[in-house]
């Protein structure tokens, strides 16, 4: 591999290298500790968190479509408590950062994660707003921006100085309004994109293939809408981006990079090729190298419009 400095910072937080594995892709990586040391990951981002345990929609609810998977999990987990108790103490072992990512109803329940979460000692907070707010007739946070200015400034209020990073829907008109909102409220980063709303119908039954009908559309197919809405969001704000969204090989990450994302993050190539990102890495430092460049860092917001 070549002899480039492969850390970066993320809203203060120092990865060894830029790759993180994204939440939902990994669970809480026991499974993928099988394969390698985990320590080889710049970041891991734990599998979504509720306040309470939740069982996750009715199957079918993951299914191939041909360029990536839509799924509606449904935010299958053991829920925050059970999380701090049995899953990190495994996750401190390795020589990683850890991102805790939460989901929640209300400002509230992501005011109490953040205060549990914070104290538990994890490296970062990644709150995700496209969740359904039940104070708002059912709209999602991440939609509007004076509710994801809101979720945002609860976290940042009880995370008690440990870095919250807020996720973005690309189910909006203008994502640079979010993120605008997101950074007013005092958020640290932004990690981008969220999946894309998405369906498939099964012509021989004439039902959707998925049992709640619409799910998250994730995979190569949707890289060139994250490396546009991480190029657009990179000149709206001035928070440090964590870029994602069909990552699978260096050149991919570059993209994000390059638009702006300071680290990236792989997701459902995990679930082809669980050395995806190990393969990120090494493909990030070898285009690094090949163009001269002493860190991979340099690689961030390098892109020349024309």
């Amino acid at each position: 591999m070549p002899d480039v400095n492969l850390s970066v910072n993320l809203a203060g937080v120092t990865l060894n290298n830029p790759v993180v594995v994204a939440s939902g892709a990994f669970g809480f990586g026991r499974e993928y500790n099988q394969f390698y040391d985990l320590s080889e990951l710049g970041g891991i981002c734990a599998k979504g968190l509720t306040l309470h345990p939740r069982m996750g929609n009715p199957a079918p609810r993951v299914a191939e479509t041909p360029m990536g998977i839509l799924n509606s999990v449904g935010l299958e987990n053991p829920g925050v408590d059970a999380f701090i108790k049995e899953e990190l103490p495994f996750l401190r072992r390795f020589d990683t950062k850890i991102i805790a990512n939460i989901s929640g109803n209300t400002p509230e329940e992501y005011g109490v994660m953040c205060e549990k979460l914070s104290a538990a000692g994890v490296d970062m907070i990644e709150v995700n707003i496209s969740c359904p707010n039940v104070k708002a007739g059912g709209l999602a946070y991440g939609t509007r921006p004076e509710l994801a200015a809101e979720v945002t400034e609860t976290a940042k209020k009880h995370a008690n100085g440990v870095p919250v990073m807020v996720k973005l829907s690309p189910n909006v008109t203008d994502i640079t309004e979010i993120a605008k909102a997101a950074e007013g409220a005092g958020a640290d980063a932004l990690s981008l994109i969220n999946t894309i709303r998405g369906m498939r119908i099964d012509v021989s039954t004439r039902r959707p293939v998925l049992r709640m009908n619409t799910g998250g559309l994730s995979g190569p197919a949707v890289l060139p809408v994250a490396v546009r809405m991480v190029w657009e969001v990179a000149q709206a704000v001035k928070l440090p981006i964590l870029g994602m969204g069909g990552v699978s090989k260096g050149a991919d990450a570059a993209q994000l990079m390059l638009a702006g994302a300071s680290a990236v993050a792989v997701g459902t190539a995990l679930f082809t090729d669980p050395f995806a990102p190990l393969k990120v890495r090494d493909g990030l430092a070898e285009i690094a190298g090949r163009q001269g460049l002493s860190a991979v860092s340099e690689l961030t917001g390098g892109v020349k419009p024309w």
